[in-house]
């Protein structure tokens, strides 16, 4: 694994792992070899986990040696991880999306060798998939708290090293409502009407980290919503309860709510990103499943939806 830039220090909360053995700075000093000084260098410049408690760094030993193993340069071959075991796979995982299921689809068409699998676990549930590597990519549209960016934040915090992130596509976010729009929704203020029952996202999810971020903007506190709890796995999920009656609205695409006739009031317009480790980036498989982003067929698919522009798909977002 190539050793190139990485976060500015990533502070790991070790709250629940009082079981985790603690170093201290000189401890953490002797066991990697250097001087302290250059262990509050390999802090701030290199990612080294840390946290401070009352003052004084503290490093947990499980997570240095994650460090020192993710920043190994001439990695020995592997031999029994996925690529040698399963050279024709490629397994996704990560948050849900109609165009990525159709493509996972086409791929799957096109390269009848190999095989193309989706685990619908949430962009959070993905990137840490991705940390295990136990998936080739993870899918993942998280908003920052700035509101300015996707996924950076979140992939610092999860990941010992930033992955490869390469577009997928932007795609529109907002309320889906039942056709008609019986009660007159006009957007997410009016959920302070106690009458509107929403569905909703599980937690780790793109959609419900954006839900609950617009609902506090409202000064909305989510917890007092009807049917806040109530928590289906896809945007597909959402549409139909919806069109089934047991909800009134809920946040999701609007490819599902043009596909189920639902009506629909756009949020934004969200980037939905492709995050591979670098160590993984060049696998067979992977490449080309970058290279269907590229494909007339793939684009024909994506304009046939609502709600979808991929006129940056298959564009590395970073490194840039």
């Amino acid at each position: 694994m190539i050793m190139s830039d990485l976060p500015v220090a990533l502070l790991v909360n070790v709250k629940g792992q009082a079981m985790k053995k603690l170093l201290s700075t000189r401890e953490v000093a002797e066991y990697l070899g250097v001087n302290e000084k250059m262990v509050y260098t390999l802090v701030s410049e290199k990612g080294l986990p840390a946290s401070k408690v009352t003052g004084k760094w503290v490093f947990p030993l499980h997570l240095v040696d994650a460090w020192v193993e993710a920043n190994t340069l001439n990695y020995p071959t592997r031999a029994l991880d996925n690529e040698s075991v399963h050279p024709r796979l490629i397994a996704l995982a990560g948050s849900n999306d109609l165009l990525l299921e159709k493509t996972v689809a086409l791929f799957n068409r096109s390269f009848q060798d190999f095989l193309a699998v989706f685990a619908n676990l949430g962009s959070m549930g993905g990137l840490r998939a991705l940390r295990r590597d136990l998936c080739h990519i993870a899918t993942s549209h998280m908003l920052q708290d700035d509101g300015t960016d996707y996924n950076f934040e979140f992939a610092n915090q999860e990941c010992n090293q930033v992955p490869v992130m390469v577009n997928f596509c932007r795609r529109e976010q907002g309320f889906m409502l039942q056709p008609g729009n019986p009660k007159g929704i006009s957007g997410i203020h009016d959920l302070k009407n106690s009458g509107i029952r929403i569905v909703n996202r599980s937690i780790g999810t793109g959609t419900r980290h954006l839900f609950d971020r617009e609902a506090k903007k409202s000064g909305i506190d989510p917890e007092t919503i009807a049917g806040y709890h109530n928590e289906v796995n896809s945007h597909i999920e959402v549409g139909l309860e919806i069109l089934r009656g047991r909800a009134d609205m809920g946040l999701g695409i609007r490819p599902v709510a043009g596909l189920l006739g639902l009506d629909f009031i756009p949020l934004r317009w969200e980037r939905y990103d492709l995050l591979i480790a670098r160590g993984r980036f060049f696998d067979k498989p992977v490449q080309y499943f970058l290279g269907i982003l590229q494909e007339t067929e793939f684009k024909e698919i994506a304009a046939s939806l609502d709600g979808y522009d991929v006129a940056s798909a298959g564009k590395m977002v970073y490194p840039q």
